[in-house]
């Protein structure tokens, strides 16, 4: 890497006379602190493992509940029938990979949203085939989000650019080996992160729509609810593009098998799901609205006021004076308005489809877990970054999600 450590973080203070600003010395030791391998996080080898066959065995089976046994949840009815089971479940997935085509996966990833409706107008291509083809994408989605996870390995560790390793093999592919790979200017993690799995997202909600408008002559108010939805939180991520880098995905996580696999398939195809048309009364359907709609607002808000923030500290709009903690805003009342707003939203595309299945609840109730278990490691690594500060903030700020609740 060209440039030493302090040329990187150099930066220039407002104003003709003043000089350059640099990071402390014992900020430079606090940064190199937390770039090293401190130990195992997720059960370690084992545990992501287990989450590498886990995950998408999870997914086939909810797919196959939902689009096979209209969203009941099914079990072998014996122990005879655990077989026969095992082997009905494969089929449903047989079936599902010998229909992979790339083609399809290049009209749902990258066709803009005008082309998509021209071609649709003129028949000579159907959105409802993306809804139709849903476990052919998700197979798509899967086998690209292994492939790039190893290629991506390989490469780092074959070119020396690999950081804060393990030394183990498989955790280290589950966790990533280089920080913000790139193309010329396309930062690969950015661009997986925003580009992929929200427009997938919203063109699956755009396709139901059209399906149910096709089969039945309507669009039920839920669905509309989910082409909404979706909509707001594309359209919050390419607005908000700029303020991306200051997350904590883009700055710290690397891009491994945990980071490449849910943006190119578990985001897309667990956080939505699309029953039969079910029934909602108008009121729930109004107040999911107002409660979504309030926690974009809150989200987008919080996001932007912590992103600008960082902006600032880190000399992109001003010079950075020292490692600071935002205290204002929506950040005074919760160190993590953000999640609570983020989950907010997963709960209501949870809520309503109704009480029809259960499965459209598995984004919420996985999103949650994953948010506690962030929040632990960002804790720990600010307690590390910001030593006495951050015991200060945290008598200041008291709650980590809900003010006056937890």
């Amino acid at each position: 890497m060209a440039g030493s450590s302090s040329d990187l973080r150099q930066r220039k203070a407002v104003g003709d006379n003043a000089k350059p600003v640099t990071t402390t010395d014992e900020g430079r030791k606090s940064d190199k602190l937390l770039d090293e391998h401190h130990g195992y996080e997720f059960g370690g080898p084992w545990g992501v493992t287990a989450m590498m066959v886990g995950f998408p065995i999870l997914m086939y089976y909810l797919w196959i509940c939902l689009w096979f046994y209209d969203g009941k949840l099914v079990a072998p009815s014996s122990v005879d029938d655990i077989i026969p089971f095992l082997q009905r479940m494969w089929t449903h997935v047989r079936e599902s990979i010998r229909g992979l085509i790339i083609y399809q996966l290049f009209l749902a990833w990258v066709m803009p949203g005008y082309q998509q409706e021209a071609l649709h107008y003129y028949h000579i291509f159907r959105l409802t085939e993306i809804i139709n083809n849903y476990g052919h994408l998700m197979s798509v989605a899967m086998i690209y989000g292994f492939a790039v996870s190893f290629g991506v390995y390989f490469l780092t560790v074959a070119t020396g650019n690999q950081i804060r390793m393990s030394g183990n093999f498989i955790y280290d592919v589950f966790m990533g080996a280089c920080l913000n790979p790139r193309i010329g200017p396309v930062d690969l993690k950015m661009w997986a992160e925003v580009r992929i799995p929200w427009v997938i997202v919203f063109f699956l909600a755009v396709s139901g729509g059209c399906h149910q408008y096709e089969q039945y002559g309507y669009v039920t108010p839920n669905m509309a609810f989910m082409i909404l939805a979706t909509w707001l939180y594309l359209n919050a991520c390419g607005k908000g593009e700029e303020c991306i880098p200051q997350t904590w995905d883009m700055y710290h996580e690397k891009w491994g098998f945990m980071v490449i696999f849910w943006n190119f398939a578990g985001v897309p195809f667990t956080s939505t799901a699309f029953p039969p048309p079910t029934y909602v009364l108008l009121f729930t359907v109004l107040l999911t609205c107002v409660l979504h709609v309030s926690a974009v607002f809150d989200w987008d808000t919080s996001m932007s006021q912590k992103s600008r923030f960082k902006m600032q500290t880190q000399g992109i709009t001003t010079f950075r004076k020292t490692n600071r903690l935002l205290i204002s805003g929506w950040w005074k009342y919760s160190r993590k308005p953000n999640y609570v707003a983020d989950w907010v939203m997963s709960f209501c595309w949870g809520v309503i489809i109704g009480r029809a299945t259960a499965i459209p609840y598995f984004y919420s109730v996985f999103f949650i877990t994953v948010l506690i278990h962030r929040c632990g490691r960002d804790f720990e690594r600010c307690s590390v970054k910001y030593g006495k500060d951050w015991e200060r903030y945290c008598e200041i700020v008291k709650y980590k999600f809900i003010p006056g609740v937890y």
